[in-house]
């Protein structure tokens, strides 16, 4: 497989997925400002989306978007976590949450667009502020700390990484702990010190 990526995108969490795997992967940075690869490809002749991340699982096929990037990484994995059986309440929990994670991350994502109006960011924060209770309340209705009862799975490397765009962004999440607790759990992993390392944001 091969992962193109742009340094801590929502690309990310698949980066930290592939490592908790362990699955042979090839990785390719991506300049999304100007649609190049490390490499000097045309990113829009791989992904015409123009958009990180894309997931390359053969010659010339490649998956765009995370939940399906992220669901089909855990598919070839062997962690029951990360592949609920299909057609099982499990299984779709684990899309429901992944999908949680992309509201969550069109809220926040939102403030980097450059030049918005106030009028635009004050309708933003307010959104940000119920995403940001919604995955609150979610976490204080379990009792492990993750955002499924299974444990650790490619929704929470999604929402760790969507939450660390806060810090740039001078997002208070002093009301949300458990949320921050998330994050930073998940970063204390392993397979995510070794993507932050790998692409060089530590």
């Amino acid at each position: 497989m091969k992962l193109y990526y742009t340094p801590g995108a929502c690309s990310l969490a698949a980066h930290i997925i592939l490592n908790e795997t362990g699955l042979p992967h090839e990785l390719v940075q991506v300049n999304l400002k100007e649609k190049k690869t490390a490499d000097g490809q045309d990113y829009i002749s791989i992904n015409p989306r123009g958009a990180v991340p894309a997931l390359e699982i053969s010659p010339g096929v490649v998956l765009t978007q995370n939940v399906a990037v992220l669901t089909y990484i855990g598919q070839q994995s062997d962690n029951p976590a990360f592949h609920p059986v299909p057609d099982s309440i499990e299984f779709f929990r684990l899309l429901e949450a992944l999908g949680f994670c992309e509201d969550v991350h069109s809220a926040i994502g939102a403030l980097f667009a450059p030049h918005l109006a106030d009028v635009t960011r004050e309708g933003l924060q307010v959104l940000i502020t119920r995403r940001l209770s919604q995955v609150e309340q979610q976490l204080a209705n379990g009792t492990n700390g993750y955002l499924l009862p299974s444990g650790f799975t490619q929704a929470d490397a999604l929402m760790a990484v969507i939450l660390n765009w806060t810090g740039p962004l001078n997002i208070d999440l002093t009301a949300y702990p458990k949320a921050v607790a998330l994050r930073d759990t998940v970063f204390a992993r392993p397979a995510a010190q070794k993507a932050l390392k790998e692409e060089g944001l530590i």
